[in-house]
């Protein structure tokens, strides 16, 4: 008896290690794990490198995403009522200023202000922002013209902060190649918690305050980037006169034809411009079903929030998916398998329109959650390596040019898709109020979702580790006038800050 009761205990005290175990391996990958990771990110860079990382990204762009784009739909809709077609085409027009994303790339590289080539732009950038917020949310009855021009230059606000904060990462990722995926997963990773936070209170605080009333906190998030312009350290460069700043934008565009004429660039920018282009928008014609009394669900503003919260939630896991499995891969093998999910997950909106779902006993709200949950982790598992590989493809000393020109390679292509969905929509005669070929529009979205899977043989069968660009490219050898020793911000360089 005495030996069954010793094995007892026994197993029992075995059970409860096995248990301490499992649950110090859980707090170790859900805590631990992400602030061993933060911390080494901080230690290799520096401190104000990621307060600018989290403000731009996590704040001015993810939670200032959330905001914006639920205020803005129902600004269109409710503000100033117009159709959903009208509207697809008026986000694309916002989308405009990440376009010439590499005009604002090209002066923080070449055109240092008041000695200060990232600083100012932070600065410019955060107050653009705030005063077109401001005006949205001060001025009564503003004309369709005048409101989109304050979205557009609180666009370009975002995006000139974008662009300047890019700048900072691709340097790092030259300077730091090992850290290059983990500075991308930093820059999503603050993104999707920005936007998480921001759609899941969005629909309340436009419940509660207007559309109108969200773009006035929106201005206050825009002060914030106006703070990492003022915080952040950098070392004075001396000015260039009118001469020699034309013969550095020469040189500038020498450099990216020269790049340009490599196969291992061009191609990928060219799977980037026609996968984005091909893949029509349709979210207004949805977003005006979701919201109708009579043929759709008629969701409260809070419901639409949340839905888009759970968006949010779909990039974040994806980001974690590829941080920890899957960014040592090859960028092709990812993106062939994220492309090939995407038209599979494309379908889940037309079960959804045609009401399959509550056939099969799946209520809409439950349905769109999932669909929303699922086509975001696609689509920002996708969209990672694509980033990373940008990152490699720039030339040392014109990072933020061409980083920037890379990424408007790809907003050129979302404008297109923006536009073409609302010329399908229109064709379609999708309305405010009448949306019996809405399912059809979902299909040809979803059956074009196929041609960027034969075009995947573009994107470098390479993985995050390799270098593709030749040595010479990644050497800075610029003049004395724009030295990168001698005017790199020391924010990025721990042993030099």
């Amino acid at each position: 008896m005495a030996n069954r009761s010793g094995e007892a205990e026994h197993e029992t005290a075995s059970r409860r290690n096995q248990q301490d175990k499992s649950k110090a391996g859980i707090l170790d990958l859900l805590l631990k794990r992400p602030l061993r990771w933060l911390r080494m990110l901080i230690e290799e860079l520096h401190w104000s490198f990621f307060f600018g990382v989290i403000i731009v990204y996590g704040v001015s762009q993810g939670l200032g995403k959330g905001l914006s784009k639920v205020s803005t739909q129902y600004y269109f809709k409710d503000e100033q009522k117009i159709q959903p077609s009208q509207a697809q085409i008026y986000v694309g027009l916002i989308q405009i200023p990440w376009i010439i994303k590499p005009l604002w790339g090209l002066l923080t590289d070449v055109v240092p202000v008041f000695g200060y080539r990232r600083r100012p732009y932070f600065i410019f950038a955060g107050f653009l922002a705030m005063i077109s917020m401001m005006v949205l949310w001060l001025h009564t009855n503003l004309h369709l013209a005048l409101a989109l021009s304050c979205l557009v230059a609180g666009s370009a606000g975002v995006a000139i902060a974008d662009v300047t904060i890019d700048a900072c990462v691709t340097q790092c990722s030259i300077s730091h190649p090992t850290l290059a995926a983990d500075m991308q997963s930093l820059c999503g990773l603050s993104s999707s918690i920005g936007s998480l936070v921001g759609f899941s209170l969005s629909g309340v605080l436009v419940h509660l305050f207007g559309s109108k009333g969200v773009y006035g906190l929106l201005g206050l998030t825009a002060g914030l980037v106006v703070v990492v312009g003022m915080v952040l350290k950098e070392s004075p460069s001396r000015s260039l006169g009118r001469k020699h700043a034309n013969e550095k934008f020469l040189d500038a565009g020498s450099a990216i034809w020269k790049t340009f004429q490599y196969g291992e660039v061009w191609r990928p920018c060219l799977f980037m411009l026609l996968s984005a282009a091909v893949s029509l928008h349709i979210h207004e014609g949805m977003f005006y079903w979701y919201t109708d009394s009579k043929d759709g669900p008629s969701f409260s503003k809070e419901a639409v929030g949340s839905i888009m919260s759970f968006g949010a939630i779909g990039s974040l896991v994806g980001i974690l998916l590829y941080q920890n499995f899957l960014k040592n891969f090859p960028f092709r093998n990812v993106v062939f398998w994220a492309l090939s999910l995407s038209v599979l997950s494309g379908f889940l909106d037309l079960i959804l329109v045609l009401r399959i779902n509550l056939k099969l006993g799946l209520p809409d709200y439950f349905f769109i959650v999932v669909d929303e949950l699922v086509s975001h982790m696609i689509s920002r598992i996708k969209w990672l390596p694509l980033l990373v590989l940008s990152s490699k493809l720039c030339p040392a000393g014109m990072e933020g040019t061409f980083f920037a020109l890379l990424m408007s390679i790809e907003h050129v292509g979302h404008l297109a898709s923006s536009w073409g969905g609302g010329v399908l929509l229109h064709a379609l005669k999708v309305t405010r109020t009448q949306f019996d070929n809405l399912w059809l529009a979902i299909v040809i979205r979803s059956l074009l979702r196929v041609i960027p899977i034969g075009l995947v043989f573009l994107i470098p069968n390479v993985d995050s580790n390799s270098t593709i660009l030749p040595a010479e490219m990644l050497t800075n050898r610029r003049s004395e006038g724009v030295d990168t020793e001698k005017i790199e911000m020391t924010a990025l360089i721990g042993d030099e800050a």
